[in-house]
């Protein structure tokens, strides 16, 4: 079926760069940027997506493209949120409304999708250094190829990209770093870096002596290199002197232009051009606005216009479909309010998050105690040791990172608060399959890579209570490194603020009784093993169904129980098949010599592209379907037929 969509005439003699750059002219550049803007706008409201950061940096993606030879010329886009009109100047304008939907494009830049992808990203600040190594491997094989990385002032927060920009300043390559500066991530920024480049950004006579200079310097340059180098001394002395400080950037070796209009087509196109020839590592300081140019982005809730949802692009209200009955909260919104009661009754407690306050809800925390609730950026490495720091002298951080984001801080987990055994409790939002985020954000490894970990504690709850009560158990006393998971979207209790219990550490339960098999469920994807035994009780197959609480350490007992009853077990995760929940079933087994089929069901050993959660468990065979199906497979002929009879 074919869909269309609000394309102008210009963007509709647009299938990839070489058309805009040979079809278009400079003076249609505005409108040609209004006309993306709009067709963006048109399918972002019925199809949903990042939506406020693609707007903000349409002049610079249409800007890039005209004047870089891409794909020879290599564009990195940093995280890939403000990438949609990339990814529709590239020969995706007619599929974009498949964005993020399941067998449809991604939501990000993907290689495999396209070769104007140079680099797969998700995770912020990955590329200034992903750009250097390609310039350095174009320098090794005497290509003369650009190289751009474009990345936000929020992911400049990240200690990679420092170490990018540190490395990048000593080698003669090709790289201009673009550093888009709308003082959000997702949320707004924070920070000493935020204060720097607000300071260079308001100084109203640095940059008209900056603006001065630039002319100076073109003029000076034609007398010769000599010259050049002169006047590029006396301009590094007047930024010195007018910041009060030498410059940041300037300080790493890069050569540095700016702040100017990101939003001035023209502008960004002359001085791109101007760039091009300009050898060495250099860095281009761009002033945008999320939301540009539409209007209910611009003035409303930044954070929400990051991601709205589906909207109506004519009043920019906000579609919400009203529930018809009372709906279970989403379990960050449970520990968003679950923290701030503890921390009233607990003065010990404090709350940490990398820059996503909103995402994980401790921005509930942090309105109802500023002085206790930290963001710290995007620098999930510092907000490990960070909380290890603060614990080490008797605080107890609740450090709530996305699954997916705590891969970035392993070294941090096992050297600053695991060697010393600290108390640190790590709540890991969006454990599992995410969604429409597709490979870069499911979070998959966590089972695996923390219960490897000595004096690590790794647990999930079944339901919105036993959140609350492993949040309550986690701070009660000193247990160590404490990990608690938990996925993206609502639970299953509409009256889920029970009173707070002591969780027995390492234990699990048994939720069901059964004669036939045993399903042995971790964390909330065990409502689906609930739901299948109800349909399976209903043909008469007899399911016992355990959920373990805890992967580490796993509860022994209860293993001893299923395995001195059962021959057919099947393990249930939401997590990596290798090395979680299942595979340390399979240990015990192995350890006490007992003898029995298990059937490991998570995440296959694939990384799982994007589509609904409900699309994506059954892709993966761990749907109350696919639980259902294996039960009656793995029963034989004859056990079927005597408990169908």
């Amino acid at each position: 079926m074919s869909v269309n969509y609000q394309t102008g005439e210009l963007l509709e003699q647009i299938i990839y760069p070489n058309d805009l750059r040979e079809k278009i002219t400079e003076d249609q550049l505005p409108q040609l940027c209004q006309e993306l803007r709009d067709f963006i706008v048109d399918v972002v409201s019925q199809k949903g997506g990042h939506f406020g950061a693609s707007l903000g940096v349409v002049e610079l993606t249409v800007a890039l493209h005209y004047v870089f030879n891409t794909p020879y010329d290599r564009l990195v886009w940093d995280v890939g949120h403000q990438a949609y009109g990339h990814k529709i100047l590239t020969g995706r304008r007619k599929n974009f409304h498949t964005n993020r939907i399941y067998k449809g494009i991604s939501g990000f830049p993907k290689p495999t999708e396209s070769e104007y992808d140079t680099f797969a990203v998700g995770h912020s600040s990955t590329s200034i250094s992903a750009a250097l190594g390609m310039a350095v491997a174009s320098r090794h094989k005497n290509e003369k190829r650009q190289h751009v990385a474009i990345i936000g002032d929020g992911s400049m927060t990240a200690g990679l990209a420092f170490e990018g920009l540190n490395h990048g300043g000593s080698e003669d390559t090709n790289l201009l770093v673009v550093l888009n500066d709308n003082c959000m991530s997702i949320d707004p920024n924070v920070g000493a870096l935020k204060e720097y480049l607000t300071d260079i950004t308001t100084s109203q006579t640095y940059n008209k002596v900056k603006d001065e200079v630039w002319n100076l310097l073109g003029l000076i340059s034609k007398f010769g290199p000599n010259a050049q180098a002169i006047a590029q001394k006396i301009e590094n002395g007047i930024k010195s002197t007018l910041l009060k400080q030498s410059n940041l950037f300037e300080s790493l070796n890069f050569r540095y232009f700016g702040p100017i209009d990101g939003h001035d087509v023209n502008y960004l196109t002359k001085v791109l051009s101007d760039l091009k020839d300009i050898p060495g590592p250099k860095i281009l300081h761009c002033i945008t606005e999320k939301g540009k140019g539409y209007e209910p982005a611009e003035l409303g809730n930044t954070t929400q216009w990051h991601a709205p949802g589906l909207f109506n692009k004519e009043t920019g209200e906000i579609i919400k479909i009203a529930p018809s009955s009372p709906q279970p909260p989403r379990y960050q919104d449970v520990f968003g309010h679950t923290i701030v009661e503890l921390a009233e009754k607990n003065d010990k407690i404090v709350g940490v998050t990398p820059a996503m306050p909103s995402g994980c809800s401790l921005n509930i925390m942090m309105t109802a105690m500023p002085d206790r609730a930290f963001d710290v950026g995007i620098a999930e490495q510092h907000a490990v040791t960070f909380s290890a720091g603060m614990a080490s002298q008797g605080l107890i951080p609740f450090c709530n990172i996305y699954s997916s984001f705590m891969q970035r801080a392993y070294d941090q987990v096992i050297h600053d608060v695991a060697l010393q055994n600290l108390q640190v409790v790590f709540c890991l939002d969006r454990g599992g399959l995410v969604g429409a985020d597709g490979a870069t954000h499911h979070g998959a490894f966590d089972y695996a890579y923390f219960r490897c970990i000595p004096n690590m504690i790794v647990s999930a709850p079944i339901n919105e209570e036993e959140l609350r009560n492993l949040m309550f158990t986690a701070q009660e006393k000193n247990h160590g490194p404490f990990s608690i998971r938990y996925p993206r979207g609502n639970g299953t209790m509409v009256n889920w603020k029970t009173p707070f219990k002591t969780i027995k550490i390492g234990t699990g339960q048994r939720l069901k009784n059964g004669e036939d098999i045993a399903i042995l469920s971790i964390g909330d994807i065990g409502n689906h093993a609930i739901e299948a035994a109800k349909e399976l009780e209903n043909e008469g197959i007899s399911i016992a169904h355990y959920d373990m609480r805890f992967v580490k350490p796993i509860d022994e007992l209860l293993l001893h129980e299923v395995f001195g009853k059962f021959t057919k077990v099947i393990t249930l995760e939401n997590g990596s098949i290798m090395g979680g929940m299942g595979s340390a079933v399979l240990e015990f087994m192995a350890d006490n010599n007992y003898q029995a089929e298990v059937k490991r069901l998570g995440i296959p050993d694939r990384f799982v592209d994007h589509g609904s959660q409900t699309e994506l468990y059954a892709e993966c065979g761990f749907d109350k379907a696919a639980i259902i199906s294996i039960v009656k497979n793995m029963l034989s002929d004859e056990q079927l037929n005597k408990v169908l009879a």
